[in-house]
């Protein structure tokens, strides 16, 4: 059974080619590329070396098949991912700006990713469950999708640890409503891992700082990405910056998910936090790399090679 579980949305990526095409003109595009946060999670972890278990949905088309062919041939359990006949697999368009943003066109909600339900987290599959990892974008999808998250939170054993990325995504949410559904995750989360903004944001703080220092106060550990920046890490006591790796970016998509699954897999190898900072440093940056959202999901050798050559310089 897997050590290692993540749930939500299974997605191919589809994008444009070169910088500043908008989506509201024609274009080239890029693609299929696997996709989707929980799923870029869970690939990394399983190539970092740790049993890894997927719970979602897909269609019974291409786009399917190709994400799970590629989940499959890294080392991730796909069991417990559901095919469904009559809704196809969901497509995120994305286009590229000059300065750094992105826009995104998602076909989600209606796909076959935004029908997970709670029947699909069987509870034996997450009996030997040591860590189980969310986000908030799947909490925000669809009512079924939310009680899926929360039936695979309240399912795994007491001891397992789980982790939870904010990744919001407002759209037509309002911020309470947000904060309503992030809450319970939040409070059964042992980690949580905001990018910049989330944290006083959901914890109506006038900074991140003050937010992740609010968190860790109540005894969770709080790790702050920041991007080209690196991480800053919050627990009961301790506050420490671990500085990023200088790479040549290629795709930003999917390095905050790959730098969450380094986190996870340097926690459950035993390492102290700042070296475990420090390693899911090395992973986000490899992630970016590669053109792709998961194309960049790194080895754990390579994240070794990374973390000595740092060392050396």
């Amino acid at each position: 059974m897997p050590q290692v579980v993540s749930i939500g949305n299974m997605l191919v990526e589809i994008m444009r080619v070169h910088l500043d095409e908008p989506l509201d003109q024609p274009g080239s595009f890029v693609g299929p590329f696997p996709s989707g946060d929980t799923p870029i999670y869970i690939d990394t972890v399983a190539r970092l070396g740790r049993p890894a278990g997927f719970i979602g949905v897909v269609g019974n088309d291409a786009f399917g098949r190709l994400l799970l062919g590629r989940l499959q041939a890294d080392g991730v359990d796909c069991s417990s991912v559901r095919v469904m006949p009559d809704n196809t697999t969901g497509v995120a368009f994305v286009a590229y700006s000059g300065d750094g943003s992105r826009t995104f066109i998602f076909h989600w909600r209606h796909a076959a990713a935004g029908q997970l339900a709670p029947s699909d987290v069987q509870p034996a599959y997450l009996a030997q469950t040591r860590w189980l990892h969310l986000t908030g974008c799947n909490l925000a999808v669809s009512d079924s999708a939310r009680e899926a998250c929360y039936r695979a939170m309240r399912s795994v054993p007491a001891s397992a640890q789980v982790s939870f990325d904010p990744n919001i995504r407002p759209g037509a949410l309002s911020l309470q409503e947000i904060r309503d559904l992030c809450r319970p995750a939040i409070a059964r989360a042992n980690a949580i891992l905001p990018s910049l903004s989330e944290a006083a944001m959901l914890t109506d703080s006038a900074s991140d700082e003050e937010g992740c220092r609010l968190w860790a106060e109540q005894g969770k550990v709080v790790v702050l990405k920041m991007g080209a920046k690196g991480c800053r890490i919050f627990a009961r006591g301790s506050d420490v910056v671990i500085p990023s790796f200088p790479v040549e970016e290629v795709d930003p998509t999917g390095a905050g998910d790959s730098f969450c699954a380094g986190f996870t897999v340097a926690l459950l190898d035993g390492m102290a936090l700042p070296a475990a900072g420090r390693f899911a440093n090395a992973a986000g940056a490899l992630a970016v790399t590669k053109k792709g959202p998961m194309e960049g999901a790194p080895w754990r050798q390579e994240v070794e090679a990374l973390l000595r050559a740092g060392a050396v310089e």
